[in-house]
C-alpha cells in the first residue's frame, strides 16, 4: 500500500496541467462513481492525473489496474485500506484489465459511501455489460481523438473557444471573421489532418506514424482480448479486416464477399465489424431509414479519424475521403450522425450537409430545408456554405 501511495504522489506531481482536455471542464466530480471511456492513446491517463490535482494529495491514490499489487490484492481490499487511511478520491486506470472490475467497483461504491471513485477503461468496454450492473451508479464521459481546437492550443498555443453546431450554422461568417483575426486556419488544417488527432506528436511524422500503427496494434493484441472473448486467430483476421476498410474507404461493406475473403460468417463479420468501430479504429453509418442493431451491417464505413488514414494507408488518399472523414470525426462526438437520401450526412435527422472543395455546389441539396454546404480550402462562409475547419471548433 505505501508502495502505491509513492508511485501516486510521484505520477500526480509529474503530470503537466499547461493543458487539459475538453473533457476536463465538463466532468462533474460531485458524482460518486465517474467511469471515463475512449480509445487507447487519446489521454485518459493524463486527464486522471490532472483530476488528481484538484485534491489534496493524502486524500487521492492513483493506481493503475495492471500494477503488481493486484496479484496478491483485491481492488476491494485497497479501497477498503485507503478508506481507513481517510482516502476520500480513489482514481483506478484501465480498469478493463481487471478481471472482477464490475463485481468490485458495485462493491466498493455500496459500502464505502465517503470515497469517490473515477475509472478509465477502453472504449470496447461496455460498462454496463459485465457482472453487476452499473447504469445506475456510473456516469459516463467519453474522452475522442484532439479536435482541431485542442491541437491548436497544443501544439501551436493558439487558445481558441467551443462553438455548438447551432452556433456555427446561424453565424458562421462572422465567427469566421472573428477566428481568423486570431490566427490563420488553412496555414494549420492540412497538418492537423494528418499528425494533429493524438497528443503525442513530437515533430517526427514517421515516428510518430508508427507510435499509431504500434497504438492500433495493442488495441487489437491486448485491449480487445481483455475486453472480450477473442482469440489470437479471430484477431489476426481484424487485421486484414481493418487493413480492407483503410484502403478503400468510404467502404460500402459486400457481406458475402467479404465472409468468403476472411473465412467468416456473416454473423462473426458483423460482430468483427462492430468491435471494430468500438475500438475507434473505424466508423460505422446507417441510412437514416434503417433501423441499428446487433445483426444489421452498416451502410458505410469510414476509418475513425484522418490520421489513422495516413498511418495505415500512407499518403496517395482521396481529398474527398478526408474531408468526410474529419467532418464525421468531430461532428459525431456529441451529435447523431445518418446517410439520407439526398446530400453526404444527416446531423440530428434536422441538419443536411454536402461536404466537398470550395468549387462544390448545392445542387443535390437545393430544394432541402436546414441544408448546407461544408467547403474545404475556405477561410470564410457565405449564406448556407460553411468551411470545414469550423467544424473543428465543437469541442
Amino acid at each position: 500500500m505505501d508502495k502505491l501511495l509513492e508511485k501516486s504522489v510521484r505520477k500526480i506531481n509529474n503530470v503537466s496541467v499547461v493543458f487539459k482536455r475538453h473533457l476536463y471542464y465538463e466532468i462533474n466530480k460531485g458524482n460518486r462513481l465517474i467511469a471515463i471511456k475512449g480509445a487507447r492513446g487519446t489521454g485518459k491517463t493524463t486527464l486522471l492525473l490532472q483530476l488528481a490535482k484538484d485534491y489534496k494529495l493524502d486524500e487521492v491514490l492513483y493506481v493503475a489496474l495492471d500494477d503488481l499489487f493486484f496479484s496478491e490484492n483485491t481492488l476491494y481490499d485497497l479501497a477498503e485500506k485507503f478508506a481507513r487511511i481517510g482516502g476520500k478520491i480513489l482514481l483506478l486506470d484501465e480498469v478493463h484489465k481487471y478481471p472482477n472490475w464490475s463485481r468490485e467497483l458495485k462493491l466498493v461504491y455500496d459500502d464505502f459511501a465517503d470515497l469517490k471513485v473515477i475509472f478509465t477503461s477502453s472504449s470496447i468496454l461496455d460498462i454496463y455489460k459485465g457482472e453487476s450492473d452499473l447504469s445506475r451508479r456510473a456516469v459516463t464521459y467519453h474522452l475522442t481523438e484532439l479536435s482541431f481546437r485542442e491541437y491548436l492550443w497544443l501544439y501551436e498555443k493558439i487558445e481558441l473557444p467551443v462553438l455548438s453546431l447551432q452556433e456555427i450554422v446561424i453565424n458562421h461568417r462572422s465567427i469566421s471573421i472573428s477566428l481568423l483575426s486570431q490566427f490563420t486556419p488553412l496555414k494549420h488544417f492540412s497538418m492537423y489532418l494528418k499528425i494533429g488527432n493524438y497528443p503525442y506528436f513530437e515533430y517526427n511524422s514517421e515516428e510518430y506514424y508508427q507510435k499509431l500503427r504500434n497504438t492500433v496494434n495493442l488495441i487489437l493484441e491486448v485491449d480487445l482480448p481483455t475486453a472480450e472473448n477473442i482469440d489470437f486467430q479471430s484477431i489476426a483476421k481484424l487485421k486484414r479486416l481493418l487493413y480492407v476498410i483503410s484502403s478503400n474507404v468510404p467502404f460500402t461493406p459486400n457481406i458475402q464477399k467479404m465472409s468468403n475473403a476472411l473465412s467468416l460468417n456473416r454473423n462473426a463479420l458483423v460482430r468483427a465489424l462492430q468491435l471494430l468501430d468500438r475500438a475507434e479504429l473505424i466508423r460505422m453509418i446507417y441510412k437514416q431509414t434503417r433501423s441499428i442493431s446487433l445483426l444489421n451491417k452498416p451502410d458505410k464505413i469510414w476509418m475513425h479519424n484522418t490520421n489513422l488514414m495516413y498511418a495505415i494507408s500512407g499518403e496517395q488518399l482521396e481529398t474527398g475521403t478526408i474531408r468526410e472523414t474529419f467532418f464525421l470525426q468531430n461532428i459525431a462526438h456529441r451529435h447523431s450522425v445518418s446517410l439520407p437520401e439526398k446530400g453526404d450526412v444527416l446531423v440530428d435527422n434536422t441538419y443536411l450537409f454536402e461536404i466537398g472543395g470550395k468549387n462544390k455546389s448545392k445542387k443535390q441539396i437545393v430544394e432541402s430545408e436546414n441544408a448546407f454546404i461544408v467547403k474545404d480550402d475556405l477561410e470564410i462562409g457565405t449564406q448556407n456554405s460553411i468551411p470545414l475547419w469550423l467544424f473543428g471548433f465543437l469541442y
